[in-house]
């Protein structure tokens, strides 16, 4: 079985039972262009000498016992949604090209709602857009930019920009990344979504960018991906909020692919012709790394964007609030089969008509809260209510940083606006059949992080989206790390354990 080495994430020998298995599969195959893109190299001292310029530049607040250094600069990359730290201490990273300019937010188009509450699957979508988007309307709209230079804004302007995905490495060892490699392209149809979810293997190369979960090959040694499929469709439905992009892609200790989407919903057909139809609420899937065996793991669920696995094979994740005056993100226990009680029709709906706006059913039933006497009984609720705007998220079970940063969770705060953004660490304990919180402090601030991952060498690594919302054509990877490491003989085990690339693949770049 090809299998991702689960580096400090999952260092523990799992414990999990009771799993269920169905199936899915392969839908569809694409080419991808031989002909790779040069990469960026800084030579001599270049990368170091930024690297300080950039950190001199940041008023970051860390927590007394962490250092921050800057690990890759916006020199080596743009844009940066998702990141994987692999197993040889090179970076993974998803560049959104199509945020904003051909990714569309409902609430910049209110007169879409009833049209687009009314998709049943990913082709009413891709009509909707393909009748919608005429010249005459995307002028009025300003929206889609005329990509593809016919003097036209319409629906075929869609099909120009590209999600990527990159390869960063610090080639000649001296701590700071000097080479960025674009390894994959060429996701670019009407009904694209932002490319939120990058996982990599020994072998394959997994990119999540809805409406599918691709896997990619790197066939003729070169370090860019020469083959590309599709093993899972059908994601993103509906024209939903921004950001509730397919994310979260991560390997779980059963050697089975775990990924989710927002509520803009997943409808499918897996490999041995199943039909899963989940079109109005956030899901969990999972699935072998060859597509087979396809599930829905939980449901209900609003945006989770990242989840990880305890030592005991738990899921556990901070789920983004329905965006309602008095209501907050919830950090949940995901449980399979458990239905979180969130469907996309509790954003809109009756919450908008004036004259049929008294009853709320997720803030009037409490749906949002922790578990209460009365509280709806087929849901999971939620273990407490937590920071806001959760993206990427991270479990250090093992050798990671050091003993005092054992069993925490990490998770990152991003408000665009790096002052009000950061990462917090926060402990879970047993209580009952669930969990409670058992504390938690904010451990870094005035970053704007996205992804986050460990690295090789035990520390974090995570993405920096600069400041705001929109693209901006720069973005940089950090590395927090303690000060004092109390685990460095154990590190420094766990990193030997991986041979450096050069040792164990040949790439010719």
């Amino acid at each position: 079985m090809e299998r991702k080495q689960l580096s400090a994430r999952l260092l523990y020998i799992w414990l999990i039972s009771g799993i269920f298995i169905v199936s899915t599969g392969c839908l569809k195959q694409q080419d991808v262009n031989n002909t790779p893109e040069p990469p960026v190299v800084l030579q001599n001292d270049a990368a170091q000498i930024r690297a300080k310029e950039i950190r001199a530049s940041v008023s970051a607040e860390v927590d007394s016992t962490l250092v921050l250094t800057l690990w890759a600069s916006d020199s080596l990359l743009a844009d940066p949604v998702a990141l994987d730290m692999d197993n040889y201490g090179r970076a993974f990273v998803t560049r959104t090209n199509r945020r904003r300019t051909s990714e569309f937010d409902i609430r910049n188009h209110k007169d879409w709602e009833l049209a687009s509450i009314s998709f049943k699957d990913v082709e009413d979508r891709r009509a909707f857009l393909r009748e919608t988007l005429t010249p005459e309307v995307g002028k009025k709209l300003g929206k889609p930019i005329d990509h593809n230079g016919d003097g036209l804004q319409d629906w075929h302007d869609l099909l120009v920009e590209s999600e990527e995905a990159y390869r960063i490495e610090d080639k000649n060892g001296d701590g700071i990344a000097d080479f960025s490699q674009l390894v994959a392209t060429g996701f670019q149809e009407e009904v694209t979504d932002v490319a939120g979810a990058i996982l990599s293997t020994d072998e394959h190369l997994f990119v999540g960018v809805a409406p599918d979960l691709w896997r990619l090959k790197d066939v003729n040694g070169d370090g860019v991906m020469d083959e590309k499929e599709s093993i899972s469709h059908g994601f993103q439905v509906h024209i939903g909020f921004g950001g509730h992009n397919l994310s979260g892609l991560i390997m779980g200790p059963d050697g089975r692919l775990y990924w989710g989407i927002g509520d803009i919903g997943f409808p499918g057909v897996d490999q041995s012709g199943k039909a899963w139809s989940y079109p109005n609420e956030g899901v969990i899937v999972r699935c072998n790394p060859d597509g087979s065996d396809f599930e829905v793991f939980a449901h209900g669920l609003r945006n989770t964007h990242e989840f990880v696995f305890d030592q005991y094979g738990n899921i556990i994740s901070v789920d983004n609030d329905g965006d309602h005056p008095g209501e907050s993100e919830r950090m949940v226990y995901v449980v399979n089969g458990s239905d979180a009680g969130w469907r996309i029709n509790w954003q809109f709906g009756k919450y908008n008509d004036p004259e049929n706006n008294i009853y709320k059913v997720w803030m009037d039933e409490g749906m949002y809260k922790p578990r209460f006497e009365g509280q709806a009984a087929h849901i999971v609720p939620c273990i407490q209510n937590y920071i806001n705007g959760p993206t990427g998220m991270l479990y250090n079970p093992g050798t990671a940083m050091g003993k005092e940063w054992l069993d925490y969770f990490f998770i990152v705060e991003f408000n665009g606006n790096p002052a009000r953004s950061g990462i917090h660490a926060f402990k879970l304990a047993p209580e009952g059949a669930g969990f409670s919180f058992a504390g938690g402090k904010k451990i870094l601030s005035g970053v704007l992080a996205t992804g986050l991952d460990v690295g090789a060498d035990g520390a974090l690594y995570f993405t920096d989206w600069i400041d705001g919302w929109e693209k901006k054509g720069f973005g940089r990877i950090w590395k927090l790390d303690v000060k004092n490491p109390s685990l460095s003989k154990e590190r420094a085990e766990r990193s030997n354990c991986w041979p450096q690339i050069s040792r164990v693949k040949t790439i010719k770049n």
